[in-house]
This record gives C-alpha cells, sequence and structure tokens, in this order.
C-alpha cells in the first residue's frame, strides 16, 4: 500500500467526502478517486459505500482505518526526527478558546516559542463541542476544554485543573455588598455575557432559565469585562480572567456560588498514537498549567 493513497483514504474517511477531501488535500476529484479505487484494487475490496450524494465506510474500510492513521503518525513522526536531528519537530493543530488562550496558555505558547522552534502550533479558536468534533475528524491533533464533564465519547482526556467561576459587577453596582444572593436577584440585575456556545454562559443561563433571563452578549471576555466595569451588568466569568480586575478594584466579585464545576482539559482522539513532540506539548501543558495560581 503507498503513503500518498493511505493519506488520501484518511482524508476522505474523516470528512466523508471526495469532493471535500480533493479541495483539502489540492488534488482534482478525479485524482481522489482514482486514488481510492486504486487502493481498494490493492486490497481487493470496497472501502466505502457509495450512496447516492454520500458516501460511508464499508466493514473493511472501518477495520483499515486505525491502521492507517497509525502509518500515517509514524511517517511524520520520522520525518520530522530526521529532518530536526533529534530535535521536537512537527506541527500541532489546537483547538482552544479564548478564555484558555488568553489567560491559561501563554506560559505554555511561550515555552515553545523559545524552547522548541522546531514545534509549529496553530491555534484554532472553537469551543466544545466544535472542538470535541474536529478531535474526532483528525482536523485538530489536540484540544483544550473547559467542560463540567470529563468524559468525551471518542475521546482521551486529561484534567489539568479545576476552573473557579466568579460572578462580577462593577464597584458601583447595586448588588456589591449584598449577601446571599439568589438567582432572582441576579436574573433582575442586567446580564453581561460572552457568545451562546460559551460553557459557563450556558450553565449559568440554564442555572436561570425558571426567570427568564436576558443577555447583553458582548462576544470576547475582554469586552465583556469592561461592560461590567462601566455597570452595564454583572457576569459569569473564570476567576483567571479576572484575577488583575478584582486585585485593582475595577471588579467586585459578588456573593453568588455557581452550582456546578468546570474542568480545564487536554483531550485527543481515543486510540491515536500522539508522536513525540505532540506528546511533549502534553507533558508541558500539564506542568504549567497544574503549576499556575
Amino acid at each position: 500500500m503507498e503513503l500518498r493513497l493511505l493519506v488520501t483514504f484518511e482524508k476522505v474517511a474523516t470528512v466523508l467526502s471526495f469532493t471535500r477531501a480533493a479541495a483539502e488535500l489540492a488534488y482534482a476529484q478525479s485524482s481522489v478517486t482514482g486514488q481510492i479505487r486504486a487502493l481498494e484494487s490493492s486490497l481487493g475490496t470496497e472501502l466505502f459505500e457509495r450512496l447516492g450524494s454520500r458516501i460511508r465506510l464499508t466493514e473493511a474500510g472501518e477495520r483499515l482505518l486505525p491502521y492507517a492513521r497509525q502509518i500515517i503518525a509514524l511517517t511524520e513522526e520520522a520525518r520530522a526526527a530526521v529532518a530536526a536531528g533529534g530535535e521536537p519537530a512537527g506541527s500541532i493543530a489546537v483547538g482552544t478558546m479564548e478564555s484558555l488562550t488568553s489567560y491559561r496558555l501563554p506560559p505554555l505558547l511561550e515555552l515553545f516559542h523559545h524552547r522548541y522552534p522546531g514545534v509549529r502550533l496553530a491555534l484554532r479558536p472553537t469551543l466544545g463541542d466544535a472542538t470535541r468534533q474536529a478531535l474526532r475528524q483528525g482536523t485538530y491533533d489536540l484540544g483544550f476544554l473547559m467542560e463540567p464533564e470529563t468524559e468525551h465519547e471518542g475521546l482521551e482526556s486529561e484534567v489539568l485543573t479545576e476552573e473557579p467561576l466568579v460572578l462580577v459587577a462593577g464597584p458601583g453596582h447595586p448588588l456589591t455588598g449584598r449577601a446571599g444572593l439568589t438567582t432572582g436577584d441576579l436574573a433582575a440585575a442586567g446580564l453581561v455575557g460572552t457568545e451562546p456556545g460559551c460553557p459557563y454562559r450556558d450553565l449559568f443561563e440554564a442555572e436561570l432559565a425558571a426567570h427568564r433571563p436576558s443577555f447583553t452578549e458582548y462576544g470576547t471576555i475582554e469586552a465583556t469585562k469592561r461592560g461590567v466595569a462601566a455597570g452595564l451588568g454583572i457576569a459569569l466569568l473564570p476567576r483567571i480572567a479576572v484575577r488583575e480586575e478584582l486585585a485593582s478594584g475595577a471588579l467586585v466579585r459578588l456573593d453568588w456560588e455557581p452550582p456546578f464545576t468546570l474542568f480545564t482539559q487536554i483531550a485527543w482522539r481515543r486510540g491515536k498514537r500522539l508522536p513525540e513532540h505532540v506528546r511533549l506539548f502534553v507533558e508541558q501543558a500539564r506542568r504549567l498549567v497544574q503549576e499556575s495560581p
């Protein structure tokens, strides 16, 4: 079996589309079709069922896919090791979210920039559902998640740290200094949040659902913090994202504890053999995130 045929097969099997696979591989669609037929001919079996405009893997294709991924990963690892003379090298596509990229990951990114220049990082901003799907499809090598669950179908994951959340307001907000706040108090106070799909925004909204909460969406954490500091409402945010503002007095912590817990995790596709440079990234992420305050 030729490596290029396995690469094409793995891409088609991941995206389940000859057209999309051709675009991502920069091939003509006829080339992709021809390569799949050549691989099927060499193996003496069909790898895909054609269902009109859709395709799906046959049982033989399902059996071949993990072997193809292992062969491709080993080839990339060998190529990187030879090219780098033993130094860690290779590319890593990482799915992550704003709160982690901005407040958890800078020490890790700085370390790889200076100490491991042969490792090329591509950070892809996505939220939990999209990150998990991209990991299962093989589009991302690794993904950072902030989730209440720590088990994810089709993925291996490791909890790096619990991610405390705090409810914050501007220093002049009417709820500042009040004890024993209820969900009714919060829903009536004006809510500022990031976009839907953000895990702590969604959990907060679900907790207040009985009071029909209305959120003013600012999209990013920085914009949300500015809105809250200006007295436009209150927001539930990761403590690490508001640490400086709480210390300076620009934001004030309100007396309400969320009844849910989130965990920052790193994840990859179950059964995937991680190349050396990817394993190094996981090890350093574990060390630096767990050491951070």
